[in-house]
């Protein structure tokens, strides 16, 4: 009797994933426009499957893969667009560890992401940044900043005052030139 009741669930769970249920479980299932994305997202496990078959389900909300970069063999960082604002999941192995809503960014005010210095002195570990696009300088300042936490697999906000990134880390679509 046991063996037939673990079949017929075997059974049901199989068919209940022919139909759309079994997509819910992309990480992106939850968000609405208006919501708390953040909230929603952290903790989510994010498939790893076609990226335009997952723009395609949630094409109501605007979903639209921008990038990603490793920042260790375990970390990565993100790049969505979810209802019209970028932002930058932190995910470990798929699980979203931190979720940040970035700043709008263009030519004149390129995202970063790499290593910085403060006053001159190499700053450790992996900055994501908003800089300010200064003519012929080959270093830009920071206007908005965020270190990312490995050990916590979070994003904390730095300071921006000396703080300077080179070019070769802008990651903005037109190159921030």
């Amino acid at each position: 009797m046991a063996k037939r009741i673990r079949i017929v669930l075997a059974l049901s769970l199989a068919l209940s994933c022919g139909s759309s249920v079994c997509h819910a479980g992309d990480g992106f299932e939850s968000l609405r426009c208006g919501s708390d994305i953040r909230e929603a997202l952290v903790g989510r496990k994010v498939s790893n499957e076609r990226v335009v078959v997952i723009e395609e389900r949630h094409k109501k909300i605007g979903l639209k893969d921008l990038g990603a970069s490793e920042i260790t063999d375990r970390l990565s960082s993100v790049s969505w667009m979810i209802c019209g604002e970028e932002y930058v999941l932190l995910e470990d192995r798929d699980i979203v560890k931190d979720v940040l809503k970035l700043p709008n960014h263009s030519k004149q005010a390129p995202q970063f992401l790499g290593t910085g210095q403060v006053n001159g002195h190499d700053l450790p570990g992996i900055i994501l940044a908003i800089l300010k696009n200064e003519e012929g300088a080959d270093k830009l300042t920071a206007t908005v900043a965020w270190k990312i936490d490995e050990k916590q697999k979070k994003f904390v906000v730095l300071p921006t005052e000396g703080l300077r990134c080179p070019r070769d880390g802008i990651i903005t679509a037109d190159g921030g030139r």
